[in-house]
């Protein structure tokens, strides 16, 4: 299973960029993908067009909800990370990603390294 970040989806949707080369691969193999809502809800702020969201939702389904379990982890994350600011966002996708046992496509590793010590594994 692969989770996307928003900064993944949005640099996938550029035709021909390395993100777009890598979603068509994994697509073309079968693997399983998904995002987590608040990926999602960042995307959605876009900008964006109804075109590029239709896309996106084709290609990764609904997205992952954010459950108590997520707000734990998440909490955890930010405290053990430093408590820097505005990490918040990126411990909660990163959090949704550890428990669907998924691995995170980013465009921005230097944003999830610092989890990879809670068992998160970036694809970049």
């Amino acid at each position: 299973m692969i989770h996307l970040d928003t900064s993944f989806l949005i640099h996938a949707l550029a035709e021909g960029s390395a993100q777009d080369r890598h979603l068509r691969d994994w697509i073309g193999l079968g693997e399983p993908m998904g995002m987590s809502a608040i990926g999602w809800a960042e995307f959605l702020c876009g900008p964006v067009g109804p075109t590029e969201i239709a896309l996106a939702r084709r290609v990764l389904g609904e997205p992952v909800a954010f459950v108590g379990d997520d707000a734990t982890l998440t909490a955890r994350l930010f405290n053990e990370s430093g408590r820097r600011r505005g990490s918040l966002v990126d411990c909660m996708i990163a959090a949704v990603a550890l428990r669907a046992d998924a691995r995170l496509a980013t465009a921005n590793p230097s944003d999830f390294r610092r989890y990879e010590g809670a068992g998160l594994q970036l694809m970049v």
